[in-house]
């Protein structure tokens, strides 16, 4: 069959429907997993999705893939991305969440789990492999059972999370697939709640659910200084991302979040590696190290991360774009509504939630930037960067994931994303005017390498 390549990302496949994803693809990708599946030893593979107006009707195409290739396929129906994985840990080892994440609503994708691990990269292409050339391996014996993971989930998350005290927050689902499930949790675990845009509509009335964007965090900063709530909660629209909001309106990114996540994870796990993505403040690593763990900076991906943590069996890892995974406790893969119920634990101990967060140490920083650039040019200009990079001492050249140059006042990041033709900047200073050295330092080095570089707000 014919398919745009455009779809077939690092860690996920994802498109616009119907012009580069439709019932056909989704079809064609349940019987090349579905393939994929039997050669690995699995029979079972969980399905969910998430609140988009295309879900259903993907999700019963991909589930007829599947069953065509001899699958017996676990229907969650609506679900967070992360009720998906629950399922792919708890009823089978493999699964798939019919989901649009982060991006516009007339967008759609799969977000896939195989024998107990995210698939990315190779493996995706080969799926792809298989459903452009029409090889998948069907079989009889295939079947449906709609089971609802909702309670199983609910349970598990309340009987792990113990309050000092009850909180009052603010959750603002943005009218994405978290609205009808994490309210209900949190007032569970013993909080109590105001709701926002709870509702799930994939028309996203409100605003776009994407709590890594300020302009989208609005809402429930208004809702905060109305009201006599201590915290503000948002979730992205598969609801594995977590955005978090102080009573007076402070924006609490996951590399803070991440500091207060490690302090306490290494309470009871001393020593312990806590991996985290090249685009995190400079200000974690010695937080890290002064809770006793000892700190890994790695690629950025959601899949590059949990298998990371697989190998070095680390309690802890987060990434800068709000993909929180705890292994102590839980099963290692990242949920919104799990990170923001460990947060909650961990203020209910303290007697003010915002004095808490505000309290963790930060920087100047810019939010990330995007360089846009030709199809397949973002790795090559890296590739460029870094066979030319020279910076004197005290600078610390680290190439695992693009260049980023740590400087003892703060680094500057040039990447090529995974998922679109950009290039994917970031610069921090732990003083105003070392963030505008450092900036100017970083986009001057990447001019002698593109001259035509414009930079941009990232967009998502």
């Amino acid at each position: 069959m014919q398919l745009s390549a455009s779809i077939f990302k690092a860690y996920d496949i994802r498109g616009v429907v119907p012009v580069t994803l439709d019932a056909e693809v989704a079809e064609a990708l349940g019987r090349a997993f579905g393939s994929a599946a039997r050669a690995a030893g699995e029979k079972t593979v969980a399905v969910g999705r998430d609140g988009r107006l295309s879900g259903p009707a993907l999700a019963k195409a991909l589930i007829s893939g599947l069953v065509a290739s001899g699958i017996e396929v676990i229907d969650v129906g609506a679900v967070t991305t992360p009720m998906l994985y629950f399922a792919a840990h708890t009823l089978c080892t493999s699964g798939i969440q019919v989901t649009g994440s982060h991006n516009p609503k007339d967008y759609n994708g799969f977000k896939m789990v195989l024998a107990g691990r995210a698939i990315y990269g190779d493996e995706i292409q080969g799926l792809r492999k298989v459903m452009e050339e029409g090889t998948a391996r069907l079989a009889p014996g295939g079947s449906v059972r709609k089971v609802d993971v909702t309670d199983a989930y609910t349970k598990r998350i309340v009987g792990d999370i113990q309050l000092a005290r009850p909180l009052k927050i603010v959750v603002d689902s943005g009218n994405g697939i978290a609205g009808a499930s994490a309210p209900a949790i949190f007032r569970a675990i013993g909080c109590e709640v105001t709701e926002l845009f709870s509702e799930v509509d994939g028309n996203f009335p409100n605003h776009h659910p994407d709590p890594s964007k300020p302009e989208n965090l609005k809402d429930l900063m208004a809702a905060l200084a109305s009201g006599d709530a201590e915290l503000g909660l948002a979730f992205d629209g598969d609801g594995d991302r977590l955005g978090i909001v102080t009573k007076d309106g402070q924006n609490i990114f996951p590399d803070r979040q991440m500091q207060l996540f490690a302090q306490d994870v290494l309470s009871r796990v001393p020593g312990g590696t806590i991996v985290y993505d090249v685009k995190c403040s400079q200000r974690l690593a010695p937080a890290i190290e002064a809770a006793g763990g000892k700190p890994m900076i790695f690629k950025t991906g959601h899949s590059l991360i949990k298998a990371k943590m697989k190998e070095i069996d680390s309690p802890l890892g987060g990434e800068m774009s709000g993909h929180i995974f705890f292994k102590e406790r839980w099963f290692g893969f990242d949920d919104g509504t799990y990170a923001g119920c460990r947060l909650l634990e961990i203020l209910s101990k303290t007697p003010n939630a915002s004095d808490t967060l505000n309290a963790l140490p930060t920087s100047f920083s810019t939010p990330e930037l995007n360089v846009k650039c030709a199809e397949g040019e973002p790795h090559a200009v890296v590739d460029k960067l870094v066979a030319g990079a020279s910076f004197a001492a005290p600078a610390v050249v680290s190439t695992i994931d693009g260049l980023r140059v740590d400087w003892p006042d703060g680094f500057g990041l040039i990447r090529a994303s995974n998922t679109t033709p950009v290039l994917v900047l970031r610069f921090e200073g732990q003083t105003d005017a070392a963030l505008k050295r450092i900036e100017a330092e970083m986009l001057a080095l990447l001019k002698t390498v593109k001259a035509d570089a414009t930079l941009a707000e990232a967009s998502h």
